[in-house]
């Protein structure tokens, strides 16, 4: 039951997450969160580190798209300057939008990472339909209405995964 809510990986940003480390297992495409992935939750732009890890992705080859539950005008104002495909209102945890973004990067499941801040929509989407997940500390400590009721949700689960033996990292989420 809990093995759903546990990621393939933990990371502390996605600045963690090296092209190099990536090619070596074979990815090629990554399925990414926007809001506390990639930047806080009520920015409206990428900074100019995110802009240069972009572009050493796309340099190394590898296709980034944005999949968020967030709406058109957020995640296409944040999108369309970087040149990222992306997915707005993605439903997460449900499968279709990974599924989408997979065959719009023309990628296989086993060449795919999904990086996201949360458990119960970036983690449990990716894995419920095989992907490797990574999971990232929040950019931002400070959360919308609705993340902040899942940020809750999230805390007792990882206090049921850590005592099961499961989390191997520290818990800063």
């Amino acid at each position: 039951m809990y093995k759903k809510f546990l990621p393939s990986e933990f990371v502390k940003s996605v600045f963690d997450i090296s092209p190099e480390r990536l090619l070596e297992k074979g990815i090629r495409g990554i399925i990414t969160d926007l809001d506390n992935t990639l930047v806080e939750w009520d920015r409206p732009e990428a900074t100019p580190k995110l802009v240069n890890w972009l572009k050493s992705m796309k340099d190394a080859g590898i296709q980034v798209t944005i999949v968020s539950n967030n709406n058109e005008l957020r995640v296409k104002s944040f999108a369309d300057p970087l040149g990222i495909p992306f997915i707005y209102k993605a439903r997460k945890p449900m499968g279709k939008a990974f599924v989408k973004a997979l065959h719009t990067m023309d990628v296989k499941r086993e060449e795919v990472v999904v990086i996201g801040d949360q458990l119960l929509t970036d983690v449990v989407g990716g894995n419920r339909i095989k992907l490797h997940t990574i999971l990232v500390l929040p950019v931002a400590k400070s959360d919308g209405f609705f993340t902040r009721f899942n940020r809750l949700v999230e805390r007792r689960i990882f206090k049921a995964l850590k005592r099961r033996g499961f989390v191997t990292w520290e818990e800063e989420v």
